[in-house]
């Protein structure tokens, strides 16, 4: 089995509480996930002010690739311009721009500056060429309508950790945008979740952790981690009738078609 946790934030888990152990460290962390039948990992950042360090931290480890971006919720405190984001994205390392998009659960001030922000990473995205990973969360009009045009241009990318209903997933789809599902979907309160995991194609289907948060089941209640998403894909393949090998080859696939600069971190799984 082959799998790919195409979401993960390395450098927010809380050593302590992962399944190898503190003194294990982030090598731990992932040697679990490799023995789990985990072969790569996406690092997301969210703040470009620390990618220097963040790259410090998944340089070691050749099946990590790392994105850049600014998270809609990051944005007051790390200002970024256009020119920047371009110049940062356009690294040998950097597979992908994101996390981006937009997040209207908090403060409704913020949604100007979030609009903005999401626009100038679509705009940067198509002049490097690279996709976009794209966070939303009570903002479904707004992101359909920057997402419509980036698309018409060229534009690609993922909806991160979905939770919106079927018919956003499908005008995602007819987007050529991919669908990433986490472990809210093996959630009991996840039924509408499900109703979207059974019939969205399979060659627009990733899936992830977003660790360290939203553990799947059987670990809710625990920090979540990167080797928690073979969880995700042996609940989906059962929701779908297939098997976990299956299931996992697709999303693996899906993810290189997706993310082709990360071929060179691993040639084993994407050959």
């Amino acid at each position: 089995m082959l799998l790919v946790d195409s979401h993960c934030h390395l450098d927010m888990l809380d050593l302590e509480k992962t399944s190898a152990g503190a003194e294990a460290g982030l090598q731990g962390v992932l040697d679990t996930a490799r023995q789990r039948g985990v072969g790569h990992f996406l690092c997301i950042s969210v703040n470009p002010g620390r990618l220097d360090e963040l790259r410090q931290l998944v340089e070691p480890h050749a099946d990590v690739s790392l994105s850049v971006g600014l998270h809609p919720l990051h944005q007051v405190d790390t200002p970024v311009d256009l020119e920047q984001l371009i110049e940062l994205a356009q690294a040998d390392d950097i597979v992908a721009l994101g996390e981006t998009g937009l997040d209207y659960h908090y403060d409704p001030d913020q949604r100007q500056q979030q609009l903005d922000y999401f626009q100038m990473h679509l705009d940067a995205a198509l002049v490097v060429d690279k996709p976009v990973i794209v966070h939303t969360r009570e903002a479904r009009e707004d992101t359909l309508a920057l997402l419509k045009p980036f698309a018409e241009k060229g534009g690609r990318g993922v909806i991160h950790c979905f939770t919106e209903d079927l018919d956003f997933a499908r005008q995602m789809v007819g987007l050529d945008f991919y669908i990433s599902l986490s472990g809210i979907v093996t959630f009991n309160s996840a039924k509408k979740l499900r109703t979207v995991a059974e019939v969205l194609p399979l060659d627009r289907l990733l899936v992830e952790t977003d660790s360290p948060y939203l553990a799947p089941v059987p670990h809710r209640g625990k920090q979540n981690e990167p080797g928690y998403v073979r969880d995700v894909a042996e609940f989906l393949a059962q929701l779908r009738g297939l098997e976990t090998d299956f299931l996992a080859q697709q999303t693996t696939e899906n993810f290189f078609h997706l993310f082709p600069l990360a071929r060179k971190n691993a040639p084993a799984l994407a050959s």
